[in-house]
């Protein structure tokens, strides 16, 4: 956690010193125009979001929830090289989400944590039925652009570690089927990293139902 304060601060040139491996980078480079990137709360998702901005050479936009105190936003969120943090909880945000991918930039989104509404759906993750947002497959189909899933976790030699996985397509009607594709990479990642999981409530009944 105080890495995602300090990453978020620090210059370009000081965040790649801070990566050591990467995989998968080839799938950003080979896609032309607009992205969406799904992440998790796992590692250092600040970072992620920063160095997608620099890999695809793409102005990206951010969605966040607001702070709960708001004096951390300074220093968990500053617009710089490329990034740009959106809230939310704005009334046009999905306006201005497709607005952007139509100019042909990137919008990066997390996708661990129900919202409590419409939007979520219910998919097995560990060998239980769980909520998981279906927004980001949503914005994609309507946007027509692919989902790069991508992931910036902590390796035991103290370097991050970046990993792109293969774009999810999401065909007209098949938001549910791209949703549990995500989902099932999210497992796979936390059972790799399960430490680094920043998750602090029951995920199976994450509003007390």
């Amino acid at each position: 956690f105080s890495d995602i304060l300090s990453t978020s601060r620090q210059s370009p040139q000081r965040l790649l010193a801070l990566v050591g491996a990467r995989s998968g980078t080839e799938h950003l480079d080979r896609l032309e125009g607009a992205v969406i990137s799904l992440t998790a709360h796992v590692g250092n998702w600040d970072l992620a979001g920063r160095l997608l901005a620099r890999q695809s050479a793409r102005p990206t936009h951010i969605v966040v929830a607001v702070e709960e105190a708001p004096s951390l936003e300074r220093w968990l969120r500053r617009d710089a090289d490329g990034v740009r943090f959106v809230p939310r909880s704005g009334p046009t945000v999905s306006v201005s989400l497709m607005t952007a991918l139509r100019r042909g930039e990137a919008v990066a989104l997390q996708g661990d944590r129900a919202l409590g509404n419409r939007g979520d759906m219910w998919v097995p993750f560990f060998g239980c039925p769980a909520p998981f947002p279906v927004g980001p497959f949503r914005l994609a189909r309507a946007a027509a652009v692919p989902v790069v899933p991508a992931f910036c976790t902590l390796d035991a030699d103290q370097r991050y570690a970046v990993r792109v996985l293969e774009p999810l397509v999401v065909a007209s009607g098949g938001e549910e089927d791209a949703l549990r594709a995500w989902v099932a990479i999210l497992e796979r990642i936390v059972r790799e990293r399960p430490t680094q999981w920043f998750n602090f409530f029951d995920i199976w009944n994450p509003f007390g139902a």
